[in-house]
This record gives structure tokens, sequence and C-alpha cells, in this order.
């Protein structure tokens, strides 16, 4: 018995541990697997498994910054002109391209992070939800659907909700909820959609079909037909184009690719009445400027009325694709199974990001610094405005604002990026800013500055075309009735 003693304390440790791992291993053996779905390793089968998962081969689509600008140039189809940078990460407010260099984000992804980068809260749910279910087919519930269906209807005063991947996916829905409500009644005929000069709601067809600008339209018609467009916020031409053959009205409360141009109470009141009157949908796009980009939870609510169809999407999920219609009962019930669907729309992931950003929201109470920072940021701008002859006019409210020049715009955005400063340009002449909810008052401080030396530095460019201009001053006369 000493002898043996002996002989395991010359052993050492080392083989104790091995044979006591042994011993497990015996016994395991011979009471079977604890889980019929893993498989028990031994010790050496353990240890090579575990270090097969430490040394990963490097991935294969690993590429260069300059390879990635290289591969989009020759296998993206030619939609985006991008500047040659590759940004490769996020954190709150800023963005860092592959040089390291640092930018403050002043567009927020087009109005989509909400919440900046790397939000805390959503990368820990994105992290729990990947690893139990990305996706469930819509043929089966999940635990996230209707929770975030009621959450939404409790932000918006309607009843009913369906979840699309996109914006667009939004606006094809509520156009055919509104003309499958008129056919289920009855009113053969009641199938004209009126829409706003002046509007973008997508590029699909439908959705491209109540988009005005003749440069996304010409290309593609003829288009779906049934629609006309209203002057905006002039009451008498809307009541000149409304009948009962109107099924539906879509109105962005403030028009964001259009130039930033906000809906005046009284069109959009009259909208209300016409639509009720008529039996029409009312339907509001609030997919860029919904879910607190205002400092409400709509635009839609500064006005009196709601509307019977609302469509939202960009920061729904935190940048994952999600976006939803929002009907009253009276319209939401004329869909039936099998009239509408989709087949990744609402997914587990996504559901599961939307409750937690809205809960953000919430908590934070973001709406109260989205309100603080926009009239921050407003003071600044104005400020801006006094000092440099070509800035025409500033519009927004919240965190959304257009900067109107009586130049062109692009010069502008790209000596933007060369200062650090992330805007982008729409309608030629609109400088565009869609700042994250979480921006902070010194962020505000720090763009405003950096911006005048932009404005300071960049050479004038060219005036807009003289159309143009006599457009835009048009439909800013109308915005400001």
């Amino acid at each position: 018995m000493q002898a043996g003693a002996c002989r395991r304390r010359e052993a050492g440790p080392h083989r104790r541990w091995r044979e006591r791992k042994r011993a497990a291993f015996r016994r395991q053996r011979a009471e079977g697997p604890r889980d019929e779905g893993h498989i028990q390793l031994s010790c050496g089968g353990r240890s090579r498994q575990l270090n097969k998962h430490r040394k990963p081969k490097p991935a294969k689509h690993n590429v260069s910054p300059e390879q990635a600008i290289r591969l989009a140039g020759r296998y993206l189809m030619n939609t985006y002109r991008r500047p040659p940078l590759v940004f490769v990460r996020g954190r709150g407010c800023y963005l860092y391209d592959h040089r390291g260099r640092k930018y403050l984000d002043f567009l927020g992804g087009l109005a989509v992070n909400a919440l900046g980068y790397s939000h805390p809260r959503l990368t820990r749910v994105i992290r729990r939800e990947s690893g139990r279910a990305v996706h469930f087919s819509n043929l089966f519930h999940h635990p996230y659907q209707g929770p975030l269906a009621r959450k939404l209807t409790e932000w918006s005063g309607l009843e009913r909700v369906f979840f699309t991947n996109s914006g667009t996916e939004a606006v094809e829905g509520a156009i055919k909820l509104a003309r499958l409500a008129a056919h289920k009644r009855g009113t053969e005929g009641k199938t004209r959609i009126l829409a706003l000069e002046n509007s973008f709601h997508g590029r699909t067809f439908g959705a491209l079909s109540i988009t005005h600008p003749a440069k996304y339209r010409e290309p593609f018609g003829p288009l779906v037909p049934g629609v006309e467009f209203v002057r905006v916020n002039d009451v008498a031409d809307l009541e000149a184009k409304f009948d009962d053959s109107v099924c539906g009205i879509v109105i962005e409360p403030i028009q964001g690719e259009g130039g930033i141009y906000p809906i005046s109470t009284s069109f959009w009141s009259r909208a209300r009445e016409l639509a009720s009157h008529y039996g029409a949908a009312l339907i509001a796009d609030e997919i860029q400027s919904g879910l607190g980009r205002t400092g409400r939870p709509f635009a839609y609510q500064r006005h009196t009325g709601v509307p019977d169809i609302v469509v939202i999407a960009k920061p729904l999920a935190g940048g994952l694709p999600l976006g939803a219609i929002l009907a009253r009962e009276a319209f939401a019930g004329s869909f039936s199974p099998g009239l509408h669907g989709s087949t990744f729309g609402g997914g587990p992931l996504a559901c599961a990001v939307a409750l937690e950003f809205l809960s953000i929201i919430e908590d934070e109470n973001l709406l109260e610094n989205v309100r603080q920072r926009g009239s921050q940021l407003r003071a600044g701008l104005m400020r801006l405005a006094g000092d440099f002859d070509f800035v025409r006019e500033v519009r927004g409210e919240g965190l959304i604002f257009g900067i109107e020049l009586a130049v062109e715009g692009k010069p502008y955005v790209e000596g933007a990026l060369r200062e650090g400063l992330i805007v982008n340009c729409t309608h030629e002449s609109v400088l565009r800013l869609l700042p994250p909810f979480i921006v902070t008052g010194r962020q505000v401080d720090e763009f405003t500055r950096r911006f005048r030396q932009v404005l300071s530095k960049t050479k004038r460019p060219n005036s807009v075309p003289a159309e143009l201009a006599e457009s835009n001053n048009r439909t800013a006369v109308a915005a400001s009735r």
C-alpha cells in the first residue's frame, strides 16, 4: 500500500489528473449519454474540438479595402455613386473608415441608425436571438410579433399591424389595402389614388407610381394607372381632385427625399375630412419622419386627425430590415389569409430588436433629447444661414432638417466628408441632416463648428438651374402656408 502511494506521488499531479478523467469517462460510458442530442467526447477528443474552434482559418472573403472597392465596381449593378472609402465600424454617432479616420454621422444611415452604431442593448439582443433562431416561417407564431404589434398600436393609436421587410413594401401593401377595402365595400370604380407633388414613396412599381419627380418615373412607364398628384399644401387643388372615385390619398407628413417640406395643418385636416367623407383611406408615409424623428412618436401627431393607415420602416429594427403597415380595423379587416403575405417580414430576430429599440426610446427619454438637440441644431443652422448668403432656408423640426442652398449641394457633401462629417444632398440643392436620437449637445456644437468650415472652404459651385430654383420656390412657399 505504501509502495503504491509512493508510486502515485512520484507520478506527479498530471498523471493523477489523467487517471481521474479516464475514470470519469468510463463512468459516462457505463451510464450512457446524458443528452441524446450531444456526443460525449474523450479528453483528447474534447481538446481537439476546442482547439479547432480556437484557431479558425482565415475567411476566404476577407479582402483589403482596395479590393472591396474594386470588386464592388466590377460586380455590383450601377445604382449608387459611392466615394472611394470603406466604413469598417461605428460607435455611437461616429463611423470609422478603413484608414482609421473618424466621421461624425449626421445622416444616421439615411434615418436608419436612430440609436447610432453598436448600441449595447441592441447588440445584446442580436447576439441572444441569433443564437436561438433568425427565421421562422410566418405559418407559425413566435414570441415577438404580437408584443411588437401591440407596442406599435399604442404608439400610433391604430389597431392592426402587418410586418414587411422595408418601407417600399409597406407602401405597396398600403395601396393594396386601400383598393381592397373599397372593393369589399362594393364600390366598383373606386380605384384612384392621390399623392402629392414632390413626393417620394419608393422604387417598386406601385410605390414608384405615386412618386412624383419625373427622373424616377419616366424610364419605367407606363406605371400603375389611376394616380393623380396634388400640389403641396394647396387645399383648393386637393378639393378639386378628391371625389368618390378616390380609394386613398398618400401623404408624407414631412417630405424627406423631396427636400424636407412639412405638410401644413390646414392641408392635413382637410385631407382627413375629405377621406372620411368619401370613404377613402388617409395613408401617412412615416418611413423617414416617424418613430421619434420629430420628437413625437409620429410626425402626423402635430396635426389633428389620425390617419387610417401608416407605413413605417427605416429605424424600426436598429439597422435590420423591418417595416410595417399600421391600420384602423375598418381597413385592416379587409385582408384575409392569402390576400397578402411576406416570407421574411416580421422574423424573430428583427422583431426582438425592434421591441428593444422602442423600449430604449422610452427608457432613455430620447424623444425629449430629440426635441432639445433639435432646437439647439436649428439655432446653430440659423446662425450659419445668417452668415452665408447662399443658404436660402432652413426647414425641419426635431432631428430632421433641410438646408436649402442657392447653389448645387453636392460639392458641400464632398467637402463635409473631407472635414469628417456625413450629410447628403437631396433635390439637387438641399442638404439633409438626420442625426441619431442619441446625439449630445457637444456633438451638435461640433457639427455646426466644423460645418461652418465646410461652407467657408468649399469653392462656391454653380447656381441651381432656374427651372429647379423656381420649382423649389413654389414648394417652399406652399410649405410655409
